[in-house]
């Protein structure tokens, strides 16, 4: 079969237009119009290229050019009918078109809620995820990006990051989307390069935003933990003030530990931090002086440029620590007790909140 004769059937019935606008010159009907349409649709569903159908209406045009159509207005109105055709044909294969971009978008967004939320059928979801590019038999882990502003997959900012990650790895089992107004990027745990580069590329792109790595894990329930562990992470870097562009959840293990028993956080806060607040101006300017000194690595010099005082204001304040709460940030034992209990702080936002 030619391919004319493949394309004759989505332009059935135009040769009679042409035919009877020749004769009449009237415009199309209204349901010539739909019909137009709706050959139109069933081209796009069948996936015949829309410059196809146009280059053939235009042949059969000259085909069947009516014969009639000699005076300047029989010309006129065979080439308004034209332009009708044309249009509706055009226009019903557009609809057609959008029509199943909405639906792969939304079999797109029903496969993400299911895959990192795992509220399907976890085998169902691996079968969807060969469709999408993933072989969820492997481990993958997921990074998760946060920017000044939420995102969707319609926003420049994940264009550009996804249009990076491909120009560079190509498809390579990489899912990037958005969720929740953070960008996500699914990779296979062997690729750790992907996730770095997306890392950098969504840094860069949101202005500064942080990353957070999840653990890579087999199969798609897997892919929820990662996605799990990496927001928890974000979470993390949040209550403590982390700045850095990339944490990884990995690195931050000792912090759900902490968090488990919020009990016993609270008891070792309060008996061992809880002294501070007898100070004059309250316990932040102390709590602010243990948190730069174990951030520098208990280097008071470094700790007191951090805080903008001298070497000597530092120890001072050291001391005065040592003495409301009888642990010396300087004695090992007691650091590692001191440096537990304000980690439990910041988890807990105190002493700004109650415990």
């Amino acid at each position: 079969m030619t391919t004319e004769q493949r394309t004759d059937d989505w332009v059935s019935g135009y040769d009679l237009i042409l035919a009877e606008v020749g004769e009449t010159g009237r415009r199309l009907t209204r349901e010539e119009i739909q019909a137009r349409r709706t050959l139109g649709e069933r081209a796009a569903d069948a996936g015949i290229p829309l410059r196809t159908l146009v280059g053939r209406h235009l042949a059969m045009t000259r085909e069947h050019w009516p014969v009639t159509a000699l005076t300047p207005a029989a010309v006129d109105g065979v080439l308004a009918a034209v332009e009708q055709s044309v249009d509706a044909f055009a226009s019903g294969y557009e609809r057609a078109q959008r029509m199943a971009v909405r639906q792969e978008e939304a079999a797109r967004r029903e496969f993400i809620d299911d895959l990192l939320y795992g509220r399907s059928d976890l085998g169902r979801v691996a079968e969807r995820a060969e469709r999408f590019g993933l072989l969820l038999s492997h481990a993958h882990a997921v990074a998760v990006a946060v920017g000044p502003e939420p995102y969707d997959e319609t926003d420049p900012v994940p264009q550009v990051v996804e249009r990076a990650l491909t120009g560079r790895f190509g498809e390579r089992s990489i899912l990037v989307t958005t969720k929740d107004g953070r960008l996500i990027c699914v990779a296979p745990a062997d690729q750790e390069e992907v996730l770095l580069y997306f890392a950098k590329q969504a840094h860069a792109a949101t202005d500064g935003g942080q990353v957070a790595v999840g653990r890579p894990h087999s199969g798609a329930g897997g892919v929820v933990q990662s996605y799990e562990e990496a927001l928890n992470a974000l979470d993390l870097a949040e209550r403590l003030d982390l700045d850095e562009p990339v944490v990884r959840s990995a690195d931050l293990l000792v912090y759900p530990v902490l968090t488990r028993d919020r009990q016993a956080i609270a008891d070792l806060v309060t008996s061992v931090l809880g002294p501070l607040t007898e100070a004059r101006g309250g316990a932040e300017p102390l709590m602010d002086t243990l948190i730069a000194y174990f951030d520098a690595g208990c280097v008071a010099a470094q700790a007191a440029r951090e805080l903008s005082l001298s070497v000597r204001a530092l120890t001072y304040r050291l001391a005065r620590i040592h003495r409301l709460t009888g642990h010396n940030p300087a004695e090992p034992l007691h650091r590692y007790t001191l440096q537990t209990a304000v980690l439990g702080a910041r988890l807990a936002g105190w002493p700004g909140t109650p415990l």
